[in-house]
Protein backbone atom coordinates (compact mmCIF):
# COMPACT_ATOMS: atom_id res chain seq x y z
CA UNK A 1 0.00 0.00 0.00
CA UNK A 2 1.10 3.33 -0.71
CA UNK A 3 2.42 5.61 1.83
CA UNK A 4 1.24 2.87 4.42
CA UNK A 5 3.06 3.72 7.23
CA UNK A 6 2.01 7.30 7.11
CA UNK A 7 -1.48 6.30 6.26
CA UNK A 8 -1.20 4.08 9.32
CA UNK A 9 -0.05 7.30 11.62
CA UNK A 10 -3.01 8.98 10.27
CA UNK A 11 -5.52 6.93 11.38
CA UNK A 12 -3.90 6.36 15.20
CA UNK A 13 -3.54 10.31 15.57
CA UNK A 14 -7.38 11.05 14.19
CA UNK A 15 -8.38 8.92 16.40
CA UNK A 16 -6.36 10.67 19.55
CA UNK A 17 -7.67 14.04 18.61
CA UNK A 18 -11.13 12.36 19.70
CA UNK A 19 -9.98 10.58 22.93
CA UNK A 20 -8.05 13.68 23.70
CA UNK A 21 -10.83 15.83 23.47
CA UNK A 22 -9.74 18.28 20.59
CA UNK A 23 -11.97 18.28 18.35
CA UNK A 24 -15.46 16.56 18.12
CA UNK A 25 -17.37 14.58 15.56
CA UNK A 26 -15.74 14.46 12.21
CA UNK A 27 -14.05 18.02 12.92
CA UNK A 28 -10.42 19.04 12.14
CA UNK A 29 -7.63 17.09 10.03
CA UNK A 30 -4.40 15.21 10.54
CA UNK A 31 -1.50 14.78 7.54
CA UNK A 32 2.19 13.42 7.31
CA UNK A 33 4.44 14.22 4.31
CA UNK A 34 7.10 11.96 2.68
CA UNK A 35 8.85 14.53 1.50
CA UNK A 36 11.32 11.87 -0.29
CA UNK A 37 8.53 10.65 -2.60
CA UNK A 38 6.56 14.32 -2.84
CA UNK A 39 3.22 13.11 -1.51
CA UNK A 40 1.66 13.34 1.87
CA UNK A 41 -1.50 10.79 3.58
CA UNK A 42 -4.53 13.24 4.45
CA UNK A 43 -7.64 12.30 6.75
CA UNK A 44 -10.77 11.40 4.32
CA UNK A 45 -13.32 13.63 4.08
CA UNK A 46 -16.28 13.96 6.60
CA UNK A 47 -15.65 10.28 8.41
CA UNK A 48 -16.04 9.39 11.55
CA UNK A 49 -12.32 8.69 12.76
CA UNK A 50 -13.06 5.33 14.30
CA UNK A 51 -14.11 3.95 11.27
CA UNK A 52 -11.35 4.82 9.08
CA UNK A 53 -8.97 2.18 7.62
CA UNK A 54 -5.48 2.64 6.53
CA UNK A 55 -6.23 2.35 2.80
CA UNK A 56 -8.85 4.89 3.44
CA UNK A 57 -6.64 7.88 3.80
CA UNK A 58 -6.06 9.95 1.18
CA UNK A 59 -2.71 10.23 -0.83
CA UNK A 60 -1.48 13.54 -2.83
CA UNK A 61 1.04 14.53 -4.52
CA UNK A 62 2.66 18.23 -3.81
CA UNK A 63 0.96 19.93 -7.02
CA UNK A 64 -2.28 18.99 -5.59
CA UNK A 65 -2.85 15.60 -7.24
CA UNK A 66 -4.93 12.93 -5.90
CA UNK A 67 -2.60 9.98 -5.81
CA UNK A 68 -4.66 7.40 -4.38
CA UNK A 69 -8.22 8.22 -2.74
CA UNK A 70 -11.27 5.52 -2.23
CA UNK A 71 -12.54 8.70 -0.27
CA UNK A 72 -12.65 12.00 -0.42
CA UNK A 73 -9.77 13.93 0.95
CA UNK A 74 -10.09 16.45 3.28
CA UNK A 75 -11.95 19.82 2.45
CA UNK A 76 -9.04 20.87 3.64
CA UNK A 77 -6.16 19.55 1.28
CA UNK A 78 -4.83 22.67 0.13
CA UNK A 79 -4.43 24.27 2.92
CA UNK A 80 -2.07 21.05 4.32
CA UNK A 81 0.07 21.36 0.49
CA UNK A 82 -0.10 24.94 1.37
CA UNK A 83 2.09 24.57 4.17
CA UNK A 84 4.21 21.87 2.93
CA UNK A 85 4.99 23.62 0.41
CA UNK A 86 6.01 27.09 2.24
CA UNK A 87 7.34 25.04 5.27
CA UNK A 88 10.58 22.33 4.24
CA UNK A 89 10.67 22.10 8.29
CA UNK A 90 7.05 20.61 8.60
CA UNK A 91 6.46 17.05 7.90
CA UNK A 92 3.17 16.77 9.40
CA UNK A 93 0.13 19.18 10.00
CA UNK A 94 -2.70 18.93 12.42
CA UNK A 95 -5.84 20.72 12.70
CA UNK A 96 -8.48 20.29 15.20
CA UNK A 97 -11.30 21.92 16.63
CA UNK A 98 -9.83 22.93 19.92
CA UNK A 99 -12.51 24.83 22.17
CA UNK A 100 -10.54 27.36 24.29
CA UNK A 101 -7.68 28.00 20.48
CA UNK A 102 -11.11 28.12 18.87
CA UNK A 103 -12.94 30.18 21.65
CA UNK A 104 -9.31 33.04 21.27
CA UNK A 105 -10.03 32.60 17.62
CA UNK A 106 -13.84 33.76 17.44
CA UNK A 107 -11.78 36.84 19.53
CA UNK A 108 -9.67 37.12 16.48
CA UNK A 109 -6.64 37.79 18.72
CA UNK A 110 -3.35 36.19 19.09
CA UNK A 111 -2.54 33.80 22.16
CA UNK A 112 -0.12 35.77 24.20
CA UNK A 113 3.27 34.28 25.75
CA UNK A 114 1.77 33.66 29.09
CA UNK A 115 3.27 30.48 29.99
CA UNK A 116 6.66 29.50 28.48
CA UNK A 117 4.85 26.47 26.81
CA UNK A 118 3.28 28.89 23.93
CA UNK A 119 7.30 29.03 22.90
CA UNK A 120 7.16 25.24 21.50
CA UNK A 121 4.74 27.02 18.48
CA UNK A 122 6.77 30.74 18.82
CA UNK A 123 6.74 33.81 20.47
CA UNK A 124 3.11 34.02 20.56
CA UNK A 125 0.21 32.37 18.41
CA UNK A 126 -0.94 34.50 15.57
CA UNK A 127 -4.26 34.40 14.35
CA UNK A 128 -5.01 34.26 10.64
CA UNK A 129 -7.32 36.27 9.04
CA UNK A 130 -10.78 34.88 8.28
CA UNK A 131 -11.92 32.97 4.88
CA UNK A 132 -14.15 30.35 4.37
CA UNK A 133 -12.99 26.50 5.40
CA UNK A 134 -11.91 24.43 2.06
CA UNK A 135 -11.00 27.77 0.00
CA UNK A 136 -7.45 29.40 -1.54
CA UNK A 137 -7.98 31.60 0.26
CA UNK A 138 -8.15 30.60 3.95
CA UNK A 139 -4.59 28.49 2.81
CA UNK A 140 -2.93 31.35 1.88
CA UNK A 141 -4.15 33.27 5.41
CA UNK A 142 -2.93 30.40 7.38
CA UNK A 143 0.41 30.46 5.33
CA UNK A 144 0.87 34.33 5.50
CA UNK A 145 0.21 33.82 9.54
CA UNK A 146 2.59 30.76 9.52
CA UNK A 147 5.90 32.66 10.22
CA UNK A 148 8.46 31.94 12.87
CA UNK A 149 5.67 29.76 14.47
CA UNK A 150 4.55 26.34 14.26
CA UNK A 151 1.17 27.34 14.97
CA UNK A 152 -1.72 29.22 14.84
CA UNK A 153 -5.30 30.35 15.24
CA UNK A 154 -7.58 30.42 12.13
CA UNK A 155 -10.34 33.02 13.14
CA UNK A 156 -13.76 31.36 14.02
CA UNK A 157 -12.50 28.14 13.25
CA UNK A 158 -9.98 26.39 15.58
CA UNK A 159 -6.64 25.62 15.82
CA UNK A 160 -3.45 24.29 12.94
CA UNK A 161 0.00 23.21 14.14
CA UNK A 162 3.07 21.58 11.69
CA UNK A 163 6.19 20.09 13.08
CA UNK A 164 8.91 17.56 11.75
CA UNK A 165 6.56 14.95 13.38
CA UNK A 166 2.78 13.86 13.87
CA UNK A 167 4.03 13.26 17.34
CA UNK A 168 5.55 16.47 17.69
CA UNK A 169 2.54 18.71 15.77
CA UNK A 170 -0.11 16.42 18.16
CA UNK A 171 1.75 18.02 20.89
CA UNK A 172 2.13 21.49 19.88
CA UNK A 173 -2.00 21.43 19.30
CA UNK A 174 -2.55 19.82 23.17
CA UNK A 175 0.03 22.31 24.82
CA UNK A 176 -1.23 25.05 22.59
CA UNK A 177 -5.08 24.15 24.14
CA UNK A 178 -4.10 23.98 27.91
CA UNK A 179 -2.49 27.57 27.31
CA UNK A 180 -5.39 28.91 25.84
CA UNK A 181 -7.12 27.44 28.64
CA UNK A 182 -5.15 29.61 30.85
CA UNK A 183 -5.84 32.69 28.71
CA UNK A 184 -9.22 32.54 28.90
CA UNK A 185 -9.44 31.37 32.80
CA UNK A 186 -7.42 34.64 33.48
CA UNK A 187 -9.52 37.08 31.06
CA UNK A 188 -12.77 35.67 32.76
CA UNK A 189 -11.12 37.34 36.16
CA UNK A 190 -11.52 41.07 34.14
CA UNK A 191 -7.39 41.01 34.50
CA UNK A 192 -4.83 40.67 31.99
CA UNK A 193 -1.64 37.89 32.31
CA UNK A 194 1.88 39.55 32.86
CA UNK A 195 3.41 38.01 29.70
CA UNK A 196 7.27 36.40 29.46
CA UNK A 197 9.63 38.74 27.40
CA UNK A 198 10.82 38.12 23.78
CA UNK A 199 14.57 37.18 25.58
CA UNK A 200 12.68 34.28 27.63
CA UNK A 201 10.77 33.04 24.55
CA UNK A 202 13.40 32.94 22.53
CA UNK A 203 15.17 31.03 25.06
CA UNK A 204 12.55 28.69 25.61
CA UNK A 205 11.88 28.24 22.19
CA UNK A 206 15.73 27.36 21.30
CA UNK A 207 15.49 24.55 24.44
CA UNK A 208 12.15 23.11 23.06
CA UNK A 209 13.88 22.60 20.08
CA UNK A 210 15.92 19.36 21.62
CA UNK A 211 13.24 18.74 24.66
CA UNK A 212 12.23 15.17 24.22
CA UNK A 213 14.98 13.87 21.58
CA UNK A 214 17.64 11.58 22.28
CA UNK A 215 20.42 13.00 24.10
CA UNK A 216 24.01 13.14 21.83
CA UNK A 217 26.94 11.42 22.25
CA UNK A 218 29.42 12.70 24.69
CA UNK A 219 27.00 14.90 26.55
CA UNK A 220 23.83 15.70 27.60
CA UNK A 221 21.10 17.51 26.00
Amino acid sequence: MLLQKERESVVEYGKKLITSGLTKGTGGNVSVLCREKGLFALSPSGMDYFSIAPEQVAVLDLEGNVVDAPCKPSTEHELHRQLYLHRPDFAAVVHAHTDYATALSCLRQPLPALHYLVALAGREVPCAEYATFGTPELAQNVVRAMVDTRAVLMANHGMIAGADSLSAAFRIVEEIEYCARLYCTVLATGRQPVLLSDAEMEKHFELFRHYGRPAQKGGNV
